[in-house]
């Protein structure tokens, strides 16, 4: 299958400024080389710590973060100036979920408002179209009609994030990044909202870029996930590849870090994640150079890539 969107060596790079001229002193390199290729209707992880760059990926792609270098290809064109977009859907095919379900719903607006305003924006349908469409959102995302008339805080953190939800996929769009979508709910509620992601992603045919730092969510979401340390990709891969067969120092140290439900398992995970901590600082050398960078990666099997030194064995 073709990918319809592609990622070419993204860099995002935050100058850091002192002295007495406030001349640029350095650089925080929050993306540092990123390339990745989305097929429709499969569910990419970006998986890492908090300041490993994955949330500024997914910024970067709507344009809400300035791309230091670098190209973004939408259905073979580049798209990676703003002014470039407008020749193209990509404004409208690529949303994003945010965190924060409230900040990032308009408080004063109600329900009918901040899901039809993408609808307006790209569409422009009449009065009644619109609210049917609004109608039809909410049944998919579990909420009732009457939800319309509400405003934002009248809902549960849950019933918040379905709202966002429904007001990505109004306009009928190809990708949704999803940042962190449900790292602020319950347990239970999660599991509602991803329940919902994975139904609509099936009925439309969406494909997701699913940033998140809880490799359990990613597990179940994901098709193919990349783990990010640094500001780069230190391993890729189908989902699988990843969890029965890690090859990186970071992400065996990631995965022995998953929560066990288990009482009985739990001696057993503690030994296990302290020993992927000591192996983590023994042979940190062998996967970053003398500055901490990441290496490139390097195929290891199939579509299985390690970050990693070309004379090291991963």
């Amino acid at each position: 299958m073709m990918s319809f969107l592609e990622i070419k060596d993204l860099k995002v790079h935050y100058p850091i400024r002192g002295g007495f001229f406030n001349t640029i002193q350095d650089y925080v390199y929050a993306v540092d080389g990123i390339s990745m290729k989305i097929e429709e209707g499969k569910t990419y992880g970006l998986i890492g710590e908090s300041g490993s760059g994955k949330s500024t990926i997914g910024k970067a792609i709507v344009g809400l973060e300035k791309i230091t270098s670098g190209q973004i290809f939408y259905k073979g064109q580049d798209v990676t100036r703003p002014r470039s977009r407008k020749k193209t859907n990509y404004n409208k095919d690529i949303q994003m979920i945010f965190q924060d379900s409230m900040s990032s719903l308009d408080p004063k607006k109600r329900v009918i408002d901040i899901i039809a305003e993408p609808i307006r924006n790209y569409e422009g349908l009449d009065k009644d179209k619109e609210k049917r469409r609004v109608f039809d959102l909410l049944e998919i995302v579990g909420l009732p009609k009457d939800a319309i008339y509400k405003y934002p805080f009248e809902f549960s953190g849950g019933q918040r994030q379905r709202i966002g939800v429904a007001r990505a996929v109004a306009c009928k769009p190809r990708l949704i990044i999803a940042d962190e979508p449900v790292s602020a709910l319950d347990l239970s509620v999660q599991a509602q909202v991803l329940n919902y992601m994975k139904e609509i992603q099936k009925a439309l045919q969406l494909s997701y870029i699913f940033i998140s730092h809880d490799l359990g969510v990613v597990k179940h979401m994901c098709d193919y996930i990349n783990i990010m340390h640094r500001g780069r990709f230190v391993e890729t891969g189908d989902r699988e590849e990843i969890y029965q067969n890690p090859q990186h120092i970071y992400t065996k140290r990631l995965i022995a870090a998953i929560p066990e439900i288990d009482p009985a398992n739990r001696d057993k995970l503690r030994e296990h994640r302290i020993k992927e901590e000591i192996e983590f600082e023994n042979k940190e050398k062998d996967y970053y150079d003398e500055k901490g960078k990441v290496y490139d990666l390097i195929q290891h099997e199939g579509t299985h890539f390690v970050a990693g030194k070309k004379e090291v064995t991963v």
